[in-house]
């Protein structure tokens, strides 16, 4: 039975994870009926609504009539997202007490199974323009956890696939909140008026895990992009700008500050590549004893300004004990303390081992 159920809740997971990443056009009618019932049930009319080609033209447009006071780096002061992320709360304690005890097991495998994993594959993309147009600081107001479709996809895989039953008025308003996220972007909620954000227009994700969670990455263009032009890049789930992706020369990444956004280049172009065309020394190199038939190499960075030379100044070319999803080694650098001299014995040290140690291993991932 649970093998059952636990089938049936990774395909409502996935069916939602299309949702949240849908470049369909918003569905404006059915947006904005069901955000005006969750007006009236905090107990206003109905707002007007001011749609947005994106969350970034949101954050910066304050809509006719707005205070500024209102504009949304003050979003934790807005008195409307506690009140609706209060009556999802409730709805959440309610669906709970139908669950506890006689579905409690079917709760947590579908709290696994869907809950978890598409918050994480959410928060990977589509909440990342939200996060760098807030600077980072988007998590203060807790709205966006409101609107995050995880909660839902919870409660619609229970009544689905592990048939639990909730009373008529619980699954209306269930289904509110459903068609809010079927049929939009981001929204924030004023009094008497409600701005509401297109869906982008391109999402390219990889599929990063066993558990198929997901994450941005595009190696040739943006891997989010909305209809006004705003887009992000994202190398394997690190945002990047776009120079990574279009034009990782090696003089942009002698210029880079960011640690992450040079490893990103550097991949991109591909560490046998970036060794060649950097001209980096080779100081030595020996079989792998973790990897049989493959080679490590140990180069020195100390000429190039890449890496904080206080600590790495050497990096270790290898390839990856296992095969990646389209057959193939990926090779891969690792930056390792300027004293090594020996390869084997950098291996081990990135694995917390001797060389020695390294040495006895059947094989290494």
């Amino acid at each position: 039975m649970s093998v059952l159920v636990q089938r049936e809740a990774a395909a409502i997971r996935e069916e939602w994870l299309g949702w949240a990443l849908s470049t369909l056009p918003a569905d404006r009618p059915a947006a904005e009926a069901a955000i005006s019932e969750l007006y009236r049930l905090i107990g206003l009319d109905p707002p007007r609504f001011h749609w947005v080609s994106s969350p970034v033209a949101a954050l910066a447009t304050v809509p006719p009539g707005v205070r500024p006071a209102e504009a949304v780096e003050r979003m934790a002061e807005w008195p409307l997202p506690p009140r609706f992320a209060a009556l999802m709360r409730q709805l959440c304690r309610e669906l709970d007490d139908r669950i506890r005890w006689v579905h409690q097991p079917m709760d947590q495998l579908i709290r696994r199974e869907v809950r978890s994993s598409l918050s994480r594959s959410v928060d990977r993309t589509i909440h990342r323009p939200v996060e760098v147009a807030h600077d980072g600081s988007y998590r203060m107001s807790g709205w966006y956890g409101t609107l995050c479709a995880s909660w839902v996809a919870h409660y619609d895989a229970l009544r689905r696939a592990a048939g639990v039953v909730f009373t008529s008025e619980q699954t209306w308003r269930l289904d509110l909140w459903a068609t809010v996220m079927r049929s939009c972007g981001w929204w924030w909620p004023r009094e008497g008026v409600c701005v509401v954000s297109e869906r982008p227009v391109v999402v390219r994700t990889e599929v990063w895990d066993a558990a198929g969670e997901v994450r941005l990455h595009c190696p040739y263009g943006p891997a989010l992009r909305y209809a006004d032009g705003w887009d992000m890049h994202a190398w394997h789930g690190t945002t990047v700008p776009s120079w990574v992706i279009t034009d990782p020369s090696l003089e942009r990444i002698a210029r880079e500050e960011n640690v992450e956004v040079r490893r990103c280049a550097i991949e991109h172009i591909g560490w046998a590549a970036y060794i060649d065309r950097a001209g980096l020394r080779l100081v030595a190199s020996a079989p792998d004893p973790g990897n049989p038939g493959t080679h490590l190499r140990l180069y020195d960075l100390t000429h190039l300004r890449l890496y904080d030379l206080r600590q790495e100044t050497r990096v270790l070319l290898a390839v990856n004990g296992s095969v990646e999803r389209d057959g193939r080694r990926r090779r891969y650098g690792l930056t390792v303390p300027g004293f090594f001299d020996d390869p084997v014995e950098a291996a081990g040290w990135t694995y917390g081992l001797s060389a020695e140690q390294y040495s006895l291993l059947v094989r290494r991932t």
